[in-house]
């Protein structure tokens, strides 16, 4: 729990209350281990780029992060690689398509169209430099540990349920190297993007990890470096038109900041040089959405004027009425 005193806690507290007895949404349930968590787990953190933590619920309880992965997978291959090489593998454009839909190659390109949908993201994981297996892994392994602030491990019973029913994705894969889109190594690659998704973390890791990117890189507890500022910008950039998949359209019109969901329930959204927000409700929509985290968020942005295009312009408002608030 954060800060009892303060009016933005009480909020946060109120807003629990309010979408706690929501009852509406599924489970996952492709991969059988998702389908086996406590529908009724909730949780809300705002951590502020100065380092401020607000949090309710069962904000430190582990899951799977899930599709929220792609977005730093995403900024790690920007970082080894540069923006050009990157792009030549992984298009930036919204699809309109569920996320595991059947990969739809750019006609010219033959590029997956975005790096948040499960194509994009196994051709931006095969980008992950290493000599093998252990290394690459190890590799990301650091990355996300700059974000989140502590060591990670992944959780080897989803990460075998993900590999064992992987079928659809594999076929991506295979087709992707048929195009040249990603190397020969493509078992590794795919062993290497289930793990990224089997990473165990908690309601308050996704919130740090939001600041950072909301802090220009720098995750605001430990003032380390996760990623090269100048590829913010990028990471931001394609969050906010397609980090929510199909619903895409839809929150940029309702909530208006850059985000990314899971099909575990997280949902993370980032308000540029303010603050990190994560939300953790395992229910999901029809768009494999958090149902609570949707509403949450929705709230939030509303009651606050978080979106992008509210006044004023950048919501350099927020940070400052935290901070003015006993």
């Amino acid at each position: 729990m954060g800060d009892l005193e303060h009016p933005f806690q009480s909020f946060l507290n109120d807003l629990y209350l309010k979408y706690k007895p929501l009852t509406d949404g599924t489970l996952a349930s492709y991969i059988p281990e998702l389908a086996k968590v406590d529908p009724n787990c909730f949780s809300i953190c705002v951590v502020t780029v100065d380092g401020r933590i607000f949090e309710v619920g069962d904000a430190h309880q582990l899951f799977t992060i899930q599709s929220i992965s792609k977005v730093f997978v995403y900024g790690m291959a920007l970082a080894e690689h540069g923006r050009d090489k990157v792009l030549s593998k992984v298009g930036v454009e919204p699809t309109g398509d569920p996320f595991n839909s059947l990969i739809r190659l750019d006609e010219s390109s033959k590029r997956p169209d975005n790096p948040m949908v499960n194509a994009g993201a196994i051709a931006t994981t095969s980008l992950i430099k290493g000599t093998g297996a252990t290394e690459r892994l190890n590799q990301m392994l650091d990355m996300f540990r700059r974000y989140i602030g502590r060591d990670v491990y992944i959780d080897m019973s989803v990460f075998m349920s993900e590999r064992s029913t992987g079928h659809r994705n594999r076929a991506m894969a295979h087709l992707m190297r048929h195009f040249g889109m990603i190397d020969e190594n493509i078992d590794e690659a795919l062993d290497l993007y289930f793990q990224q998704c089997s990473l165990m973390v908690n309601c308050r890791d996704l919130a740090v990890m939001a600041a950072t990117l909301a802090n220009k890189g720098v995750n605001p507890i430990t003032d380390d470096r996760a990623i090269p500022s100048h590829y913010i910008r990028d990471v931001l950039s394609v969050m906010y038109t397609c980090g929510m998949y199909n619903f895409a359209g839809e929150w940029a019109y309702k909530v208006g900041i850059p985000a990314k969901s899971g099909v575990s329930g997280g949902i993370i959204a980032v308000v540029p040089n303010q603050v990190g927000i994560a939300v953790f409700s395992p229910p999901l929509d029809s768009h494999g959405n958090s149902v609570r985290g949707i509403k949450v968020c929705e709230d939030l942005a509303r009651e606050f004027e978080l979106h992008m295009f509210d006044l004023p312009m950048g919501c350099s408002h927020f940070r400052q009425t935290l901070a003015n608030e006993p």
